[in-house]
């Protein structure tokens, strides 16, 4: 898939400030300073399409950007900085637990998690909630330029163990410094948002 125009449509915080029509949705989730905004910015080979921040946990705001006209790309709000205040933190929370059980057009959340990191207390209420409500997601690991092969291969593992993926579960591993993993990426986005074409194309 080759992503031709990407803008942004609006800031949300309740389900009555979403977009109203039916266009698919791609979200993003991860803590603070996983690199969620570098890794859209890829996707769409724009350097300020989704604001990056030095200081974490600053958005607290759901982001929607359409992509080609015809789909969404869902910013979710970092979590799980410790400075930011705790009111803050739990509206994080009854945010993105609102956007998963409301959203009528969500097709696919790609869940990121810093490759230099073990998974928090967080990323598994996350990993919960996408179960709960049985919405399809996607590992991704960031910041895989920050290690070697052999320390990735063996940091993937225990990240792994320490999420409870479900077995066989894919982590693509992804830099947004080396663009390793953008067309991995993009493939499994199109096959979300285009199956028809993607089906009609191989005839």
């Amino acid at each position: 898939m080759r992503i031709k125009i990407a803008e942004f449509f609006k800031s949300a915080i309740k389900p009555g400030d979403y977009p109203r029509d039916n266009f698919p949705q791609i979200a993003f989730a991860g803590r603070s300073n996983v690199g969620k905004s570098s890794l859209i910015n890829s996707l769409v080979n724009r350097k300020g399409l989704a604001r990056t921040s030095r200081t974490p946990g600053r958005t607290q705001l759901i982001n929607f950007f359409t992509i080609n006209r015809s789909f969404y790309f869902v910013d979710l709000p970092g979590y799980g900085y410790a400075k930011v205040p705790l009111k803050i933190r739990e509206n994080w929370g009854n945010m993105i637990e609102t956007y998963l059980k409301k959203s009528k057009t969500l097709r696919l959340l790609v869940f990121i998690l810093d490759a230099r990191r073990l998974p928090s207390p967080l990323d598994k209420q996350l990993l919960n909630w996408l179960f709960a409500y049985e919405i399809p997601f996607l590992f991704v690991v960031t910041k895989t330029d920050k290690l070697s092969k052999s320390a990735l291969q063996r940091q993937l593992k225990i990240i792994k163990e320490k999420i409870g993926a479900p077995k066989g579960a894919d982590f693509l591993p992804f830099s947004a410094k080396t663009r390793k993993g953008t067309r991995e990426l993009l493939d499994v986005i199109g096959d979300v948002v285009e199956p028809q074409k993607d089906a009609s194309s191989e005839k």
